[in-house]
Protein backbone atom coordinates (compact mmCIF):
# COMPACT_ATOMS: atom_id res chain seq x y z
CA UNK A 1 0.00 0.00 0.00
CA UNK A 2 1.18 3.51 -0.74
CA UNK A 3 1.24 6.34 1.73
CA UNK A 4 -2.28 7.63 2.41
CA UNK A 5 -3.74 10.87 3.69
CA UNK A 6 -4.49 8.99 6.95
CA UNK A 7 -0.77 8.23 7.35
CA UNK A 8 0.05 11.92 6.92
CA UNK A 9 -2.62 12.88 9.48
CA UNK A 10 -1.28 10.38 12.03
CA UNK A 11 2.33 11.55 11.56
CA UNK A 12 1.34 15.23 11.92
CA UNK A 13 -1.08 14.58 14.78
CA UNK A 14 -4.02 16.20 13.00
CA UNK A 15 -7.23 15.06 11.36
CA UNK A 16 -7.53 13.91 7.74
CA UNK A 17 -9.77 16.92 7.14
CA UNK A 18 -6.97 19.24 8.24
CA UNK A 19 -4.51 17.54 5.87
CA UNK A 20 -7.01 17.91 3.05
CA UNK A 21 -7.47 21.62 3.82
CA UNK A 22 -3.70 22.14 3.77
CA UNK A 23 -3.38 20.33 0.43
CA UNK A 24 -6.14 22.40 -1.13
CA UNK A 25 -5.33 25.74 0.50
CA UNK A 26 -8.80 26.02 2.00
CA UNK A 27 -9.74 27.77 5.22
CA UNK A 28 -7.63 29.50 7.85
CA UNK A 29 -5.14 27.08 9.43
CA UNK A 30 -2.56 27.77 12.10
CA UNK A 31 0.87 28.27 10.58
CA UNK A 32 2.47 25.70 12.89
CA UNK A 33 -0.17 23.14 11.85
CA UNK A 34 0.54 23.79 8.16
CA UNK A 35 4.26 23.32 8.85
CA UNK A 36 3.67 20.01 10.65
CA UNK A 37 1.52 18.68 7.82
CA UNK A 38 4.06 19.67 5.20
CA UNK A 39 6.88 18.07 7.19
CA UNK A 40 4.87 14.86 7.47
CA UNK A 41 4.19 14.89 3.72
CA UNK A 42 7.90 15.33 3.03
CA UNK A 43 9.01 12.64 5.51
CA UNK A 44 6.54 10.07 4.24
CA UNK A 45 6.92 10.92 0.55
CA UNK A 46 3.18 11.37 0.15
CA UNK A 47 2.05 12.40 -3.34
CA UNK A 48 -1.60 13.53 -3.53
CA UNK A 49 -3.40 12.26 -6.64
CA UNK A 50 -4.83 14.73 -9.13
CA UNK A 51 -8.21 13.14 -8.47
CA UNK A 52 -8.02 13.58 -4.70
CA UNK A 53 -7.03 17.23 -4.93
CA UNK A 54 -9.53 17.76 -7.72
CA UNK A 55 -12.43 16.39 -5.68
CA UNK A 56 -11.79 19.00 -3.03
CA UNK A 57 -11.22 21.86 -5.43
CA UNK A 58 -13.96 20.86 -7.83
CA UNK A 59 -11.40 20.70 -10.63
CA UNK A 60 -8.07 19.00 -11.31
CA UNK A 61 -6.86 21.93 -13.44
CA UNK A 62 -5.69 19.30 -15.92
CA UNK A 63 -6.83 18.55 -19.47
CA UNK A 64 -6.25 15.19 -21.15
CA UNK A 65 -5.24 15.01 -24.81
CA UNK A 66 -5.68 11.75 -26.73
CA UNK A 67 -3.53 11.37 -29.86
CA UNK A 68 -2.88 8.38 -32.15
CA UNK A 69 0.86 8.53 -31.39
CA UNK A 70 3.57 11.00 -30.46
CA UNK A 71 4.47 11.78 -34.11
CA UNK A 72 5.83 15.21 -35.03
CA UNK A 73 2.74 15.84 -37.17
CA UNK A 74 0.80 16.98 -34.10
CA UNK A 75 3.52 19.34 -32.81
CA UNK A 76 1.84 22.57 -33.94
CA UNK A 77 -1.51 21.58 -32.47
CA UNK A 78 -0.03 20.40 -29.17
CA UNK A 79 2.12 23.53 -28.73
CA UNK A 80 -0.90 25.78 -29.26
CA UNK A 81 -2.95 23.70 -26.81
CA UNK A 82 -0.20 23.90 -24.16
CA UNK A 83 0.18 27.67 -24.54
CA UNK A 84 -3.57 28.26 -24.33
CA UNK A 85 -4.03 26.00 -21.30
CA UNK A 86 -1.05 27.46 -19.43
CA UNK A 87 -2.47 30.95 -19.89
CA UNK A 88 -5.65 29.74 -18.20
CA UNK A 89 -3.83 27.93 -15.37
CA UNK A 90 -4.36 24.39 -16.68
CA UNK A 91 -1.87 21.58 -17.31
CA UNK A 92 -1.90 18.95 -20.06
CA UNK A 93 -1.72 15.15 -19.78
CA UNK A 94 -0.86 13.38 -23.04
CA UNK A 95 -2.49 10.02 -23.81
CA UNK A 96 -2.24 7.65 -26.78
CA UNK A 97 -4.24 4.73 -28.14
CA UNK A 98 -1.12 2.77 -29.10
CA UNK A 99 -2.27 -0.28 -27.14
CA UNK A 100 -5.83 -0.42 -28.44
CA UNK A 101 -8.38 -1.72 -25.93
CA UNK A 102 -5.85 -1.55 -23.09
CA UNK A 103 -5.30 2.14 -23.79
CA UNK A 104 -9.04 2.78 -23.81
CA UNK A 105 -9.47 0.87 -20.54
CA UNK A 106 -6.77 2.99 -18.89
CA UNK A 107 -8.43 6.12 -20.27
CA UNK A 108 -11.70 5.06 -18.66
CA UNK A 109 -9.97 4.52 -15.31
CA UNK A 110 -8.37 7.97 -15.45
CA UNK A 111 -11.74 9.53 -16.24
CA UNK A 112 -13.31 7.66 -13.31
CA UNK A 113 -10.51 8.94 -11.03
CA UNK A 114 -11.19 12.50 -12.23
CA UNK A 115 -7.56 12.84 -13.34
CA UNK A 116 -8.55 15.59 -15.76
CA UNK A 117 -11.48 17.93 -16.29
CA UNK A 118 -11.94 17.47 -20.03
CA UNK A 119 -10.51 15.66 -23.04
CA UNK A 120 -9.12 16.86 -26.38
CA UNK A 121 -8.98 14.20 -29.09
CA UNK A 122 -7.12 13.94 -32.42
CA UNK A 123 -8.02 11.22 -34.95
CA UNK A 124 -9.55 8.65 -32.59
CA UNK A 125 -8.95 5.59 -34.78
CA UNK A 126 -11.29 2.89 -33.46
CA UNK A 127 -12.00 4.90 -30.32
CA UNK A 128 -14.82 7.23 -31.34
CA UNK A 129 -17.56 5.05 -29.82
CA UNK A 130 -15.75 4.83 -26.47
CA UNK A 131 -15.09 8.57 -26.39
CA UNK A 132 -18.72 9.28 -27.26
CA UNK A 133 -19.77 7.15 -24.27
CA UNK A 134 -17.46 9.15 -21.97
CA UNK A 135 -18.96 12.37 -23.28
CA UNK A 136 -22.50 11.12 -22.80
CA UNK A 137 -21.55 10.20 -19.21
CA UNK A 138 -20.61 13.83 -18.55
CA UNK A 139 -16.97 14.29 -19.60
CA UNK A 140 -16.42 17.48 -21.65
CA UNK A 141 -14.82 16.40 -24.95
CA UNK A 142 -13.67 18.32 -28.05
CA UNK A 143 -12.43 16.62 -31.22
CA UNK A 144 -9.73 18.30 -33.29
CA UNK A 145 -11.05 16.97 -36.56
CA UNK A 146 -9.14 17.07 -39.84
CA UNK A 147 -11.01 14.07 -41.30
CA UNK A 148 -14.59 15.32 -41.22
CA UNK A 149 -15.71 12.85 -38.55
CA UNK A 150 -18.47 15.14 -37.18
CA UNK A 151 -19.09 13.33 -33.89
CA UNK A 152 -21.97 13.84 -31.47
CA UNK A 153 -19.91 16.25 -29.36
CA UNK A 154 -18.10 19.55 -29.98
CA UNK A 155 -15.33 19.67 -32.58
CA UNK A 156 -12.91 22.05 -34.26
CA UNK A 157 -12.45 21.45 -37.99
CA UNK A 158 -11.14 23.16 -41.09
CA UNK A 159 -12.64 23.89 -44.49
CA UNK A 160 -11.51 20.83 -46.45
CA UNK A 161 -13.88 21.35 -49.37
CA UNK A 162 -12.89 25.00 -49.74
CA UNK A 163 -9.24 23.89 -49.57
CA UNK A 164 -9.79 21.59 -52.54
CA UNK A 165 -11.45 24.46 -54.38
CA UNK A 166 -8.52 26.77 -53.60
CA UNK A 167 -6.05 24.24 -55.01
CA UNK A 168 -8.08 23.85 -58.22
CA UNK A 169 -8.52 27.58 -58.77
CA UNK A 170 -4.81 28.19 -58.32
CA UNK A 171 -3.89 25.50 -60.85
CA UNK A 172 -6.43 26.81 -63.35
CA UNK A 173 -5.12 30.36 -62.83
CA UNK A 174 -1.65 29.21 -63.92
CA UNK A 175 -3.07 27.40 -66.95
CA UNK A 176 -3.03 23.78 -65.74
CA UNK A 177 -5.94 21.91 -67.32
CA UNK A 178 -4.84 18.26 -67.03
CA UNK A 179 -4.48 17.54 -63.31
CA UNK A 180 -3.74 14.27 -61.56
CA UNK A 181 -5.13 13.88 -58.03
CA UNK A 182 -3.58 11.59 -55.41
CA UNK A 183 -6.07 11.35 -52.55
CA UNK A 184 -6.05 10.17 -48.97
CA UNK A 185 -8.02 7.07 -47.89
CA UNK A 186 -11.39 7.23 -49.63
CA UNK A 187 -13.33 6.42 -46.45
CA UNK A 188 -12.17 9.65 -44.78
CA UNK A 189 -14.57 12.56 -44.93
CA UNK A 190 -11.68 14.99 -45.51
CA UNK A 191 -10.63 13.03 -48.61
CA UNK A 192 -14.15 13.22 -50.02
CA UNK A 193 -14.38 16.93 -49.22
CA UNK A 194 -11.00 17.86 -50.74
CA UNK A 195 -11.65 15.82 -53.85
CA UNK A 196 -15.22 17.09 -54.23
CA UNK A 197 -14.18 20.73 -54.06
CA UNK A 198 -11.33 20.19 -56.52
CA UNK A 199 -13.40 18.23 -59.06
CA UNK A 200 -16.29 20.71 -58.92
CA UNK A 201 -14.10 23.73 -59.70
CA UNK A 202 -12.59 21.94 -62.72
CA UNK A 203 -16.08 20.90 -63.84
CA UNK A 204 -17.20 24.52 -63.67
CA UNK A 205 -14.29 25.30 -66.02
CA UNK A 206 -15.57 22.67 -68.45
CA UNK A 207 -12.99 20.03 -67.51
CA UNK A 208 -14.18 16.63 -66.32
CA UNK A 209 -11.68 14.46 -64.44
CA UNK A 210 -11.89 10.83 -65.52
CA UNK A 211 -11.05 8.02 -63.11
CA UNK A 212 -7.52 7.55 -64.50
CA UNK A 213 -6.70 10.98 -63.10
CA UNK A 214 -7.81 10.16 -59.53
CA UNK A 215 -5.55 7.78 -57.58
CA UNK A 216 -6.39 6.67 -54.03
CA UNK A 217 -3.48 6.80 -51.56
CA UNK A 218 -2.92 6.68 -47.81
CA UNK A 219 -1.38 10.09 -46.99
CA UNK A 220 2.14 8.61 -47.30
CA UNK A 221 5.27 9.73 -49.20
CA UNK A 222 5.49 6.41 -51.04
CA UNK A 223 1.86 6.72 -52.21
CA UNK A 224 2.62 9.96 -54.02
CA UNK A 225 5.80 8.56 -55.51
CA UNK A 226 4.21 5.32 -56.76
CA UNK A 227 1.04 7.05 -58.06
CA UNK A 228 3.04 9.36 -60.30
CA UNK A 229 5.36 6.59 -61.47
CA UNK A 230 2.35 4.44 -62.38
CA UNK A 231 0.54 7.29 -64.15
CA UNK A 232 3.63 7.97 -66.25
CA UNK A 233 4.00 4.26 -67.04
CA UNK A 234 0.32 4.10 -68.09
CA UNK A 235 0.73 7.07 -70.44
CA UNK A 236 -1.56 9.41 -68.47
CA UNK A 237 -0.77 12.96 -69.53
CA UNK A 238 -0.89 15.54 -66.77
CA UNK A 239 0.50 19.01 -66.15
CA UNK A 240 -0.36 19.28 -62.45
CA UNK A 241 -0.74 17.07 -59.36
CA UNK A 242 -2.88 17.77 -56.29
CA UNK A 243 -1.68 15.65 -53.36
CA UNK A 244 -4.07 15.42 -50.42
CA UNK A 245 -1.35 16.04 -47.85
CA UNK A 246 2.22 17.34 -47.85
CA UNK A 247 4.17 14.08 -47.28
CA UNK A 248 2.24 12.56 -50.18
CA UNK A 249 2.97 15.62 -52.35
CA UNK A 250 6.66 15.37 -51.41
CA UNK A 251 6.58 11.84 -52.84
CA UNK A 252 5.04 13.28 -56.02
CA UNK A 253 7.97 15.71 -56.32
CA UNK A 254 10.47 12.86 -55.89
CA UNK A 255 8.84 10.81 -58.67
CA UNK A 256 8.79 13.79 -61.03
CA UNK A 257 12.49 14.45 -60.39
CA UNK A 258 13.27 10.79 -61.02
CA UNK A 259 11.39 10.97 -64.33
CA UNK A 260 13.42 14.00 -65.41
CA UNK A 261 10.41 16.35 -65.41
CA UNK A 262 10.83 19.99 -64.51
CA UNK A 263 8.81 21.45 -61.64
CA UNK A 264 6.80 23.56 -62.13
CA UNK A 265 7.47 24.09 -65.85
CA UNK A 266 6.35 20.58 -66.88
CA UNK A 267 4.22 19.68 -63.86
CA UNK A 268 2.97 21.93 -61.05
CA UNK A 269 2.35 20.38 -57.62
CA UNK A 270 0.04 21.40 -54.76
CA UNK A 271 -0.11 19.72 -51.35
CA UNK A 272 -2.35 20.12 -48.32
CA UNK A 273 -1.63 20.95 -44.63
CA UNK A 274 1.47 23.21 -44.75
CA UNK A 275 3.47 21.09 -42.32
CA UNK A 276 7.19 21.71 -41.91
CA UNK A 277 8.27 19.44 -44.78
CA UNK A 278 6.50 21.73 -47.28
CA UNK A 279 9.22 24.36 -46.83
CA UNK A 280 12.08 21.89 -47.24
CA UNK A 281 11.20 20.12 -50.49
CA UNK A 282 12.80 21.13 -53.78
CA UNK A 283 11.23 23.20 -55.01
CA UNK A 284 9.36 24.34 -51.91
CA UNK A 285 5.81 23.08 -51.95
CA UNK A 286 2.76 25.17 -52.76
CA UNK A 287 0.09 23.91 -50.39
CA UNK A 288 -3.27 24.50 -48.77
CA UNK A 289 -2.58 25.58 -45.22
CA UNK A 290 -4.57 23.68 -42.64
CA UNK A 291 -4.23 26.03 -39.64
CA UNK A 292 -2.95 23.53 -37.06
CA UNK A 293 -1.96 26.03 -34.37
CA UNK A 294 -5.20 27.97 -34.72
CA UNK A 295 -7.17 24.71 -34.51
CA UNK A 296 -5.27 23.66 -31.38
CA UNK A 297 -5.84 27.01 -29.65
CA UNK A 298 -9.50 27.11 -30.68
CA UNK A 299 -10.05 23.55 -29.42
CA UNK A 300 -8.45 24.32 -26.05
CA UNK A 301 -10.56 27.45 -25.58
CA UNK A 302 -13.72 25.62 -26.66
CA UNK A 303 -13.06 22.76 -24.22
CA UNK A 304 -12.39 25.15 -21.32
CA UNK A 305 -15.69 26.90 -22.07
CA UNK A 306 -17.46 23.54 -21.74
CA UNK A 307 -15.46 22.56 -18.64
CA UNK A 308 -16.55 25.83 -17.02
CA UNK A 309 -20.09 25.32 -18.30
CA UNK A 310 -20.05 28.75 -19.89
CA UNK A 311 -23.46 29.70 -21.29
CA UNK A 312 -21.60 31.16 -24.28
CA UNK A 313 -19.78 27.89 -25.12
CA UNK A 314 -20.08 27.19 -28.85
CA UNK A 315 -21.05 23.78 -30.15
CA UNK A 316 -18.13 23.70 -32.61
CA UNK A 317 -15.63 25.88 -34.52
CA UNK A 318 -14.56 25.94 -38.16
CA UNK A 319 -11.14 27.44 -38.94
CA UNK A 320 -10.58 28.29 -42.65
CA UNK A 321 -7.81 27.03 -44.92
CA UNK A 322 -5.65 29.30 -47.07
CA UNK A 323 -3.41 28.95 -50.14
CA UNK A 324 0.37 29.22 -49.63
CA UNK A 325 2.17 29.69 -52.96
CA UNK A 326 5.76 28.44 -53.28
CA UNK A 327 8.07 27.22 -56.01
CA UNK A 328 6.28 24.01 -56.96
CA UNK A 329 3.68 26.03 -58.90
CA UNK A 330 5.42 29.31 -59.65
CA UNK A 331 8.83 29.71 -61.24
CA UNK A 332 11.07 32.42 -59.76
CA UNK A 333 11.10 35.71 -61.59
CA UNK A 334 14.02 36.20 -63.99
CA UNK A 335 14.29 39.84 -62.95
Amino acid sequence: MGVTIADVAARAGVSKTTVSRVLNGKGEINENTVLKVREAISELGYVPSAGAVGLARGTSQMIGMLVPDMAWAWAGIVQAVVETLETEGFGLRMLTVNRGEESLRRLGLQVAAKSFDGLLVIEPEGALASITELHEAGLPVVLIDDRFQRPGFPYVATTNREGGEQAARHLLDIGRRRPLVVTGPEEYGCTQERLGGFVDVYAQAGIELDQRRIVCGDFLFDDGRSAVAQALADGVEFDAVFGHNDPLAAGVLAALHEAGLRIPRDVAVVGFDDVEVASYTYPALTTIRQPMREMGAAAARLLLDHVRRSPEAASSRIVPTSLVVRGSTTEPSSN
